[in-house]
């Protein structure tokens, strides 16, 4: 096992450090202001923001009002939801491999069937026309990572992110151990642990989940990716799975998650702790 990634960043060996990044910022309206009530007033750190969404326009809005904000880019090539469906930046007849018959974005269920027809150019282009929309705000982001681990299920696509992550100067979000420990060879900072997502986490009890495993949270970094927002009309009509969203909110907004982040003596921080190696 290599080096912990906390200390080649200056931390104590037993630090505890953690990213609660919120995903899907865009998304929808209720998910937007749901982000920023809980990085205002909540335990959250950073965002990652998607593009194809029309509620990204707001998002980046945002973003742009707030630059105290940490964010990064939420490549997506996934449109999940069947009442809100979402187009790419790129013209579908550029990059055919990625949409389905109606120009939209595949479904979630059809995730397996995008991976194994992905066309790596056509990615490269739909991903490159993302990052550089949210730099064409006048935004600075500090990470990349993308919807539905797209990123690193193929390990082509992976290296092609990481090609793209080092072109920007974003910190990469990886998801599978043997590549995290590939790019610790590369003395590139990842977080040291398998990141987590709140989707696979059961809703039931889930603050008591969520306790113990900020008491069980290990040495070094890890990454919580959450899903904060409100069970609004507009998300649960949206949202089949929107009582994981509401659950996240309802945690990351409580009196109980700050007092046990204190005790447990966990250093809540961001990407852009590991960003400026990514910038040489």
């Amino acid at each position: 096992m290599s080096i912990l990634t906390s200390q080649q960043l200056g931390f104590p060996p037993d630090a505890r450090l953690l990213i609660l990044n919120i995903d899907d910022f865009g998304f929808c309206l209720t998910a937007n202001l749901s982000a920023m009530h809980t990085l205002a007033h909540g335990s959250a750190s950073s965002v990652t923001v998607m593009t194809p969404p029309a509620w990204s326009k707001h998002a980046l809005k945002l973003l742009k009002e707030h630059p105290e904000i940490p964010c990064g880019v939420h490549l997506t090539t996934i449109s999940e939801h069947e009442l809100l469906r979402w187009r790419p930046l790129t013209s579908p007849d550029k990059i055919p491999s990625l949409v389905d018959g109606e120009g939209f974005l595949p479904l979630e269920t059809e995730r397996d069937n995008l991976l194994a027809r992905a066309n790596l150019n056509e990615l490269e282009i739909e991903w490159r026309a993302q990052i550089e929309m949210v730099l064409d705000q006048g935004l600075k982001p500090n990470q990349l990572d993308s919807h539905c681990n797209i990123h690193d299920a193929r390990d082509d696509i992976f290296w092609m992110s990481v090609r793209l992550a080092k072109e920007y100067g974003l910190a990469l979000r990886v998801h599978q151990p043997v590549y995290i420990e590939a790019l610790k060879k590369q003395n590139l900072p990842v977080i040291d642990h398998t990141d987590l997502d709140s989707y696979d986490l059961p809703s039931r009890n889930k603050s008591v989940i969520y306790l113990k495993l900020l008491h069980e949270l290990p040495e070094g970094i890890s990454e919580w990716a959450i899903h904060p927002a409100r069970g609004s009309v507009e998300l649960r009509t949206i949202n089949p799975s929107w009582r994981v969203r509401a659950a996240d909110y309802r945690f990351f907004n409580s009196d109980e998650c700050r007092e046990a982040i204190k005790k447990e003596g966990i250093q809540i921080i961001s990407y852009q702790s590991l960003q400026p190696a990514w910038m040489r």
